[in-house]
C-alpha cells in the first residue's frame, strides 16, 4: 500500500499548504455598497488595512481613498502604497521563488521558526524569511507586543531589536511596523 510519505522540510510544508500567492481582500473591505450614501467610514480601518496590504504580494483599494478619507488619512495609505512599490522587486523576487518552491510569498511565522510555539500568532507574518511584519489590528491600539524570533533585527524607524523574546512597541495610526533580520 502506498500512502504519505513524511516531510520534514520547510519546501514540503509549504507546497501542502497550497497558498504560494495569496492576497487579502481589498483595502478597506469588498463591499463598495459601504462607501456609498449616509455610510459612516472607519478611517482608522482603511488606514490599518492599507498598511496591512502594503507587504503583501498585491494592494488594492476598494474605494479611492481621497474620496472617504481626511487629507492626513489618505496620505497614510499613499504611504504605504509607496512602501509596496519600494518592496516590488522583493515580491517579484519572492514570486519567482514561489513558481519555482512553492514556497509562500507570505508565510506565517511557524513555517519560518518551527518547533518555537509560534503556531498561533495569527497578527504578525513573514514577507519573505527576513521581514517580519506586525500590523496593528486592533481598533484604537497605539502599542502592541510584538514577538521575535531568536536574531537581530532591525525595525522600520531603524532601532536594533535583539530576538526571542517579546518586545512592546509604540505604533502611532501612521506606522506599519516591519523588521528586516540582520545576518
Amino acid at each position: 500500500m502506498g500512502g504519505f510519505k513524511k516531510t520534514n522540510t520547510r519546501s514540503d510544508v509549504a507546497k501542502l499548504m497550497g497558498y504560494a500567492y495569496t492576497c487579502p481582500d481589498m483595502i478597506g473591505g469588498g463591499e463598495y455598497q459601504s462607501f456609498l450614501g449616509s455610510a459612516i467610514i472607519d478611517e482608522e480601518l482603511v488606514v490599518r488595512s492599507a498598511q496591512v496590504h502594503a507587504l503583501m504580494p498585491m494592494m488594492q483599494f476598494s474605494v479611492a481613498p481621497w474620496r472617504v478619507l481626511s487629507d492626513e488619512n489618505m496620505q497614510i495609505c499613499v504611504d504605504m502604497a509607496n512602501l509596496h512599490l519600494e518592496m516590488g522587486p522583493k515580491i517579484i523576487e519572492l514570486a519567482k521563488e514561489a513558481s519555482k518552491t512553492g514556497m509562500p510569498i507570505v508565510r506565517p511565522m511557524a513555517l519560518e521558526y518551527p518547533d518555537n510555539g509560534y503556531e498561533t500568532i495569527k497578527d504578525q507574518f513573514f514577507l519573505g524569511d527576513d521581514i517580519l511584519v506586525a500590523p496593528v489590528l486592533e481598533k484604537g491600539a497605539r502599542k502592541r507586543s510584538v514577538i521575535f524570533p531568536e536574531g537581530r533585527w532591525k525595525s522600520d524607524e531603524g532601532e536594533i531589536i535583539i530576538g526571542g523574546r517579546t518586545h512592546e512597541i509604540l505604533v502611532p495610526l501612521e506606522r506599519l511596523p516591519y523588521f528586516q533580520k540582520i545576518q
